[in-house]
């Protein structure tokens, strides 16, 4: 675990990674937050309030007396989303400084080309 970010976020992203790898398919259940308290050995709360984020965010939903289950569509909807955070976090900043540098978009491009090559 990354002690600088709240452990309920983590687990909430351990369960986004799981369905982005394919490892938790849609309509899969969800490890319960008593297990994932176990595992972690955290407040079975913090465990829970990170499966709520899923929810609130319709990747998740609840089986009434069952568990949580992956909800059809999360991986496109959690893909969407990771790229737009990956725009705004990564490209947006890479576009800023290559400017300042007076990188062109088309050295850029060669760079990156070059990179995802090595």
């Amino acid at each position: 675990m990354d002690e600088s970010r709240p452990i309920f976020v983590q687990i909430a992203e351990g369960i986004e990674n799981d369905i982005l790898g394919g490892v938790l398919a849609e309509e899969t259940q969800v490890p319960s937050t008593n297990e994932f308290a176990a595992f972690y050995r955290i407040n079975p709360a913090t465990a829970g309030k990170g499966v709520n984020l899923l929810v609130e965010a319709g990747v998740l939903y609840k089986k009434r007396g069952i568990g949580m289950f992956v909800a059809e569509g999360a991986r496109d909807r959690l893909m969407a989303a990771r790229r737009e955070t990956f725009q705004s976090e990564f490209v947006r900043p890479l576009v800023a400084e290559a400017a300042k540098l007076g990188i062109t978009s088309t050295q850029l491009t060669d760079m990156i080309t070059k990179e995802g090559a090595a």
